[in-house]
């Protein structure tokens, strides 16, 4: 059984990229171990992805939103960790799941995750980051080179067309809701890397979502012992990628 660190912050992280791995991780027999800035603390999902972003549409599908509910009756999930107090050398992988509501800035800005991050890194075991999540590796800085620790690897996250039309749908309802940050995440993580071709953009999909049994829509990116997907619709082939790195391990 392998032991897997899932940090998260106190609100608005997507509740697929959560919930998926951490149910195809614990129903393999694996440990997810979640991490908040605080110990103790529960943390909560982008309320709007459960009820629905806009007129009740674009929030998570049924089944992710059923497994998120499954996952928060867990002692795991109600009993986190400190990032602080995180030894990365206890966990055999490491989880970096997505969002983009503001709450997200608390995770995605941290540098006390970011230094864990970085010793976990050096440990050569699988990582996994979704969407978002890419943001934190392309931020953690390797203190051997001065360099993203993602320089020289190949990754994908959330793409720009992604991003871009999501808050022109929405922008007139909902503001800057689906923008975090001024720059987009794919230019930010693009600026991080060796060369322009280590980023992976993956086919264009704006719907189109792999499930717990076809992947035929989704896309991930492997890298030696790190994987990276694009958004919730790549949730499902990127945990079982990610789980099939444990078992290598």
């Amino acid at each position: 059984m392998a032991r897997v660190l899932l940090p998260l912050p106190d609100t608005d992280f997507d509740v697929t990229e959560v919930a998926v791995p951490w149910h195809v991780l614990t129903e393999a027999g694996h440990e997810v171990v979640f991490a908040t800035e605080r110990a103790g603390t529960v943390a909560a999902a982008d309320r709007r992805l459960l009820d629905g972003v806009i007129f009740g549409q674009l929030g998570a599908e049924p089944e992710p939103k059923r497994l998120y509910r499954e996952m928060t009756r867990s002692r795991g999930f109600r009993e986190s960790t400190a990032w602080a107090e995180v030894v990365p050398a206890d966990y055999d992988g490491l989880l970096l799941p997505g969002g983009h509501a503001p709450g997200m800035r608390q995770y995605l800005a941290s540098s006390s995750l970011r230094a864990k991050v970085a010793e976990f890194w050096k440990l050569d075991r699988p990582v996994g980051a979704i969407c978002h999540g890419v943001l934190v590796l392309a931020r953690t800085i390797d203190p051997g080179t001065g360099r993203s620790v993602l320089h020289g690897r190949r990754t994908t996250c959330l793409p720009k067309y992604m991003e871009r039309t999501a808050y022109f749908l929405t922008a007139w309802k909902l503001g800057r809701y689906y923008r975090t940050y001024p720059a987009y995440v794919e230019d930010e993580v693009r600026a991080a890397l060796a060369t322009p071709g280590d980023f992976v953009r993956g086919p264009r999909t704006l719907s189109a979502r792999g499930t717990a049994t076809d992947d035929t829509s989704a896309f991930v990116v492997e890298d030696g012992r790190y994987v990276s997907a694009r958004w919730p619709g790549d949730a499902y082939l990127f945990a079982r990628r990610f789980r099939a790195l444990l078992d290598r391990r």
